[in-house]
Parts: C-alpha cells; sequence; structure tokens
C-alpha cells in the first residue's frame, strides 16, 4: 500500500480520496440510526442550519443532512450494479465472441450492435414511465444495466481478437482446455485492468444517466437520490425560497463525485501506463 501511494499520480490520490469519503458516507454512514428522511413533518418546516440540523429542513419537514446521505447511498447503489452488470456481462460476451470467432460470433456482435445503435434515453422514459413511479433501486439499476454492455463488449471483443493469436493461447488450445476455460484462464486476466478503469466509468455514467431522468422528472417519485432530490427542491420553489441548502446540497454533492470518479479514472489510466512503460 505504501509502494502504491508513492508512486501514484496526483489525480489517482485525489479521486481515491473523494471516492472514499462518498463510500463512507453512502455505505457506513448511511446506517447510523436516524428517522427515515422521506417521511414528511418529521421536524418543523423550513428551518436554517443548526447544530441539530446542518443543513436545515425543507419546506416538507425533512431533515436535509440524512436526505442527501439517502441520496448518495441510493445514487452510487444504483451506480455500482449497473457498473458491475455492465462490465461483468460486457467482458465475456466481447472475449468470448472475439476468441469463438465464427457464428457465434456473429450472432454476438449483432445482438450487441444492436443494443449500441438503439437510443437509450427514449427507452429509458419509456420504461420509467411504464413503472408509474414504482421502482426500487434494484430496477431502476437493472434498467439502466441494459445498455451499459454493449459498448464494453465492442471494446473488449478487440483486444480478445489480438490476444488469440498468441503462442500461449494457441498451446492452451492442444493441451485441450475448452473454449470457456481459455477465455476465463488465459485472457481474461489481460482485460483486468481494462475492466476495473471502464467499471469506474460505467459507474460515472449511470449515476449521470439516473440523476438526468430524475431532473426530467422521469426518475421514480419513491426513491431518494441526488437527481431526485434536485427535482423535489425545483418543484418546491426551493430556490424562489430562498431555501439554498435544500437545492445546493444535492447539486454540489453530485459535481464533488463527479470529479472525484473523473480524477479516479484518468488517474488510474495515467498510472497503468506509467507502470507498463516502466
Amino acid at each position: 500500500m505504501k509502494k502504491f501511494w508513492k508512486t501514484a499520480n496526483f489525480r489517482l490520490k485525489t479521486g481515491l480520496i473523494v471516492t472514499c469519503f462518498f463510500m463512507i458516507i453512502g455505505f457506513i454512514v448511511y446506517f447510523f440510526p436516524h428517522t427515515d428522511p422521506f417521511t414528511f413533518n418529521t421536524y418543523p418546516n423550513n428551518l436554517g442550519a443548526s447544530g441539530e440540523h446542518w443543513l436545515g429542513t425543507t419546506s416538507m419537514g425533512q431533515d436535509v443532512v440524512w436526505l442527501l446521505i439517502e441520496a448518495i447511498h441510493n445514487s452510487l447503489l444504483i451506480g455500482l450494479i449497473v457498473a458491475t452488470i455492465g462490465t461483468v456481462a460486457g467482458v465475456l460476451v466481447g472475449l468470448l465472441a472475439g476468441f469463438a470467432g465464427g457464428t457465434l460470433d456473429r450472432v454476438l456482435m449483432i445482438i450487441t450492435d444492436t443494443f449500441v445503435v438503439i437510443p437509450s434515453l427514449p427507452i429509458l422514459i419509456m420504461m420509467t414511465s411504464l413503472m408509474k413511479g414504482g421502482a426500487t433501486v434494484i430496477v431502476m439499476a437493472l434498467v439502466l444495466a441494459l445498455f451499459a454492455w454493449a459498448w464494453p463488449s465492442r471494446q473488449i471483443r478487440s483486444m480478445a481478437l489480438t490476444i488469440k493469436e498468441r503462442d500461449f493461447i494457441h498451446t492452451a488450445r492442444f493441451s485441450g482446455e475448452s473454449t470457456m476455460q481459455i477465455v476465463v484462464t488465459e485472457i481474461l486476466p489481460f482485460a483486468l485492468s481494462w475492466s476495473l478503469s471502464n467499471f469506474m466509468n460505467a459507474t460515472l455514467s449511470a449515476i449521470g444517466s439516473e440523476s438526468s431522468l430524475a431532473v426530467l422528472g422521469l426518475s421514480p417519485g419513491n426513491l431518494v437520490s441526488l437527481g431526485n432530490m434536485i427535482q423535489w427542491a425545483r418543484n418546491y420553489n426551493a430556490v424562489l425560497a430562498g431555501r439554498w441548502l435544500w437545492i445546493g446540497a444535492p447539486i454540489v454533492a453530485t459535481v464533488i463525485l463527479f470529479i472525484g470518479l473523473f480524477l479516479l479514472i484518468t488517474g488510474y489510466n495515467d498510472y497503468q501506463a506509467m507502470k507498463r512503460g516502466r
């Protein structure tokens, strides 16, 4: 760990610190005992910042701090689920298509290209509208994951096409290993570094997609997320009422989270490039 911290660049360190900060808030602080922030009129309405309510309360009597903590938790959870499904499915499909070739490759790439060219936003709008505001975090993540695997699959297939002609792959094939064994044990290790970078990027994209749908008023109304928190503040005229902490907290948190993830992704890519250059 010390060696990593010494060799890591500034962007990677900064991104790691910011991301860990949000992970602690979303997955540790979130489980501290507290009143359900989604419940209306738990506290007096429109309180200012104080020792009891650090960011005040909303016009519905909700504590802004705990509302923000739950929003961070749900947004990160959606991002991580989408990134996990998209990366795992994309890598396996891409490696299998690239290594197997032939009919299987053509069939998988036809399916992949179909998901690549389909405009995702109209489909997401239609699906969230059909759910009528009753979707859970898991369902919302699965909807977003539907379009998260295609591009990774296309990219990893190109990597598989170059790797499969190397001597150690021919040796594994002649030793009797099956196609799936070769993909998992021989080719997959070469894709792990790329997969981690794609995972971080997919997390960022998923959070951004959910936030965009929420600001458009298309995210489930019972889901406390960063995007929905901004949308609720807009709906209840937080700006006109001067409730800057209410609408400003999720905006600032979203911006900092996005910057942190961006620094983590770019810093990690530079770190890997430096290691390969040695």
